[in-house]
């Protein structure tokens, strides 16, 4: 393996109702549900002035990842294998993923959350604030993602609804 490697420790873990991979939202933008995620006591410090943010970007990794790829189909419209890079795909060097979601609330070193697309036990490996300013760019440009395919993930990750 070519490369240094860095440890990394998970922050806390994630709690919603998804267990079954196929029967979880594709992008946290279009999901709807309801989650936690419970950070370990020793991080609780660091959720200090997090009160006042909207969004939060959840760094986590796909625990339960196939295995590592550097090209995927992806899971909606995947007629195509793209190179890992160019995609959200979990099979991934490192295994590692973003979501944007909803705060809801901070109970202690518990956060509620909304528009959850992650496993429930999924580990969190950090957490940034979402700042409009800095995280959402006027213009960029999609590559191969269509707005054809954008609608397909929307219908598909709304379609799970938790009661």
């Amino acid at each position: 393996m070519n490369g240094t490697e860095y440890p990394c420790r998970a922050i806390g873990i994630v709690r919603t109702p998804f267990t079954d991979p196929a029967a979880t939202p594709i992008q946290a933008a279009f999901a709807t549900v309801r989650g936690t995620v419970e950070v370990y006591p020793e991080f609780r410090d660091g959720l200090a002035a997090l009160t006042g943010f909207s969004h939060l970007i959840l760094i986590y990794r796909f625990h339960r990842a196939a295995g590592e790829e550097i090209a995927e189909r992806p899971l909606i419209d995947g007629a195509k294998a793209h190179g890992i890079f160019a995609t959200r795909h979990f099979n991934r060097p490192n295994m590692l993923g973003i979501s944007v979601v909803r705060l809801a609330g901070i109970d202690g070193a518990t956060l509620a959350v909304e528009g959850i697309d992650l496993l429930d036990g999924t580990p969190i490996l950090d957490i940034k604030p979402y700042i409009p300013a800095f995280d959402c760019i006027p213009g960029a440009a999609s590559g191969w993602v269509t707005p054809q395919h954008v609608e397909q993930i929307k219908k598909q990750s709304a379609s799970f609804r938790v009661d």
